[in-house]
């Protein structure tokens, strides 16, 4: 493994400054403690990993309604965004900069996880097949509850309060997670929502949901600091689109509008498409993500493939990436069986370059 010269140079977002390309990736880890509020073993993961050009944080839940698995943490209660708030002073102090992923499931969540026992919410009354980890092991996913379009508000609103915590807890900024066949991702795909009235239907109807969510967020943070993240041919929890480059080419089209801090995008595809076509349709920072090697991202970047790559497992395993990026040094792999579970064992415990070395 060579050294990256590009992934390794500045970068600006918006009017944010960052020392390199690398992003670490959202990725839920399970670490939340007592409600839902990240706990000094948050804390430190987050602080040991500060190097990074940026850091998007797992994605937390913006309601109670928005949760799908235990011990992902949420951004709607003071405790949350006190939590929160530690996080974000850590990495601070050691020069990084965050932003929070916003997060609602839809219907990929369950009764014994929602308030009351309530059922999940999507588009359309459809169930994804498979099971999903409870409080009672795994269950198979119930039919959600087709949302009423006067309720899709509501809804919408959840994100600008989400945004508006995530302020307070010292983010730079937020990205909107549209993407993995969570709740955004619902409405955008026409597999998954099968509405009749303005949020159904067409391409534009569909992206509805992502351009109210996306223009009930900027005016807190204002738009170049909110990113949208979207896996257009990524086709997980039953999710599928009939013609994904045109619905996706459509969202990037009405994105493109609202100078947006970046678009990422899972480049990992179940079906064929043209990548490069959404990054120019988009026109902004692009965020690549799709397994990269440090060769692999250097090369995307030169051949202008992308503006920033995007790393998830790597960064499990090495939260000194960037240092080992930059030394050419090996990379540590990941044990998966403590991706979500063992507290600090997987998840603070792995050593920097200096220990491997020594």
């Amino acid at each position: 493994m060579q050294p990256s010269n590009h992934l390794l140079s500045p970068a600006v977002i918006g009017h944010l400054a960052l020392p390199n390309r690398i992003v670490m990736a959202p990725m839920t880890r399970s670490r939340a403690g007592d409600g839902d509020v990240p706990t000094p073993l948050v804390v430190e993961y987050y602080r040991q990993r500060a190097s990074a050009g940026l850091i998007v944080t797992e994605g937390s839940q913006v309601s109670p309604q928005g949760k799908g698995y235990p011990r992902t943490p949420g951004i709607f209660s003071a405790a949350q965004i006190a939590g929160w708030k530690a996080v974000t002073d850590a990495v601070h102090a050691q020069g990084g900069r965050m932003f929070l992923q916003l997060w609602h499931v839809g219907r990929l969540s369950h009764p014994l996880v929602q308030a009351n026992g309530e059922r999940p919410v999507a588009p359309s009354a459809l169930a994804p097949d498979g099971e999903l980890y409870t409080s009672e092991g795994l269950k198979p996913y119930e039919a959600p509850r087709a949302l009423a379009i006067d309720e899709i508000a509501g809804v919408v609103d959840q994100f600008r309060v989400g945004a508006e915590n995530a302020k307070l807890a010292g983010f730079d900024g937020v990205e909107l997670h549209g993407a993995n066949g969570y709740l955004i991702d619902q409405f955008l795909r026409d597999g998954a929502n099968l509405r009749t009235d303005g949020y159904g239907g067409s391409a534009q109807n569909r992206v509805r949901l992502l351009r109210e969510v996306v223009e009930a967020v900027i005016p807190v943070f204002g738009a170049d600091r909110v990113g949208v993240r979207l896996s257009p041919a990524l086709n997980v929890f039953s999710m599928s689109d009939s013609d994904p480059q045109a619905t996706f080419g459509h969202a990037a089209d009405v994105l493109s509008q609202y100078g947006l801090a970046y678009l990422h995008v899972i480049q990992a595809a179940s079906v064929p498409f043209d990548f490069d076509e959404l990054k120019q349709r988009f026109g902004g920072t692009y965020i690549a993500n799709g397994g990269y090697t440090a060769d692999r991202a250097e090369a995307a970047l030169i051949a202008g493939e992308a503006d920033m790559i995007a790393f998830g497992t790597p960064f499990i395993a090495n939260p000194d990436l960037v240092e080992r990026i930059r030394h050419g040094d090996p990379w540590t792999a990941p044990d998966p069986a403590t991706f979500y579970q063992g507290e600090a064992r997987g998840y603070t415990d792995y050593p920097v370059r200096d220990a491997v070395s020594a």
